[in-house]
């Protein structure tokens, strides 16, 4: 895989009485380095100022998402392991699980994709069923264009 990629990011949150679903495409940098790649991409929220630079980490134990910026956050998704997190939102903090249940990674020549299922809890309550899908391609495989 090429340094400069495709980043597409998908998440559902299934709650109860209702369904969030949230999409990002965006640019990003990606690295392995060992066992484990690295993916990086700045991230702007409409209607705020600044960004949240992102950083993924993935290798065979799972993955890591650290946010820094708008908001500041450490995600820790380990399968079938709870983690506890401080999530520091503009609008305060909150106190996040995290309990994986699946990481499915498919690692091809060009890309790589990543579908991670869990469960969220917020200050010890359970908030929703999660699913994540990412989406890594080489930006120079010609079928992607960002504009």
């Amino acid at each position: 895989m090429t340094e400069e990629v495709l980043v597409t990011i998908k998440g559902m949150q299934m709650m109860p009485e209702d369904q969030d679903e949230v999409e990002i495409v965006t640019s990003g940098k990606y690295l392995k380095k060992g066992n484990k790649h690295y993916i990086t991409y700045e991230e702007v929220v409409e209607g705020m100022e600044g960004t949240i630079q992102n950083l993924i980490k993935l290798d065979e134990n799972g993955m890591e998402v650290t946010k820094k910026g708008l908001t500041n956050v450490h995600m820790v998704f380990e399968k079938d392991k709870k983690n506890m997190t401080c999530y520091e939102t503009p609008f305060g903090n909150l106190l996040v699980g995290i309990s994986a249940t699946n990481i499915d990674v498919t690692n091809g020549e060009e890309n790589m994709d990543i579908e991670v299922r869990y469960v969220l809890d917020v200050n010890y309550e359970h908030m929703a069923d999660c699913t994540l899908n990412m989406s890594i391609k080489s930006k120079n495989n010609g079928e992607f264009h960002l504009n």
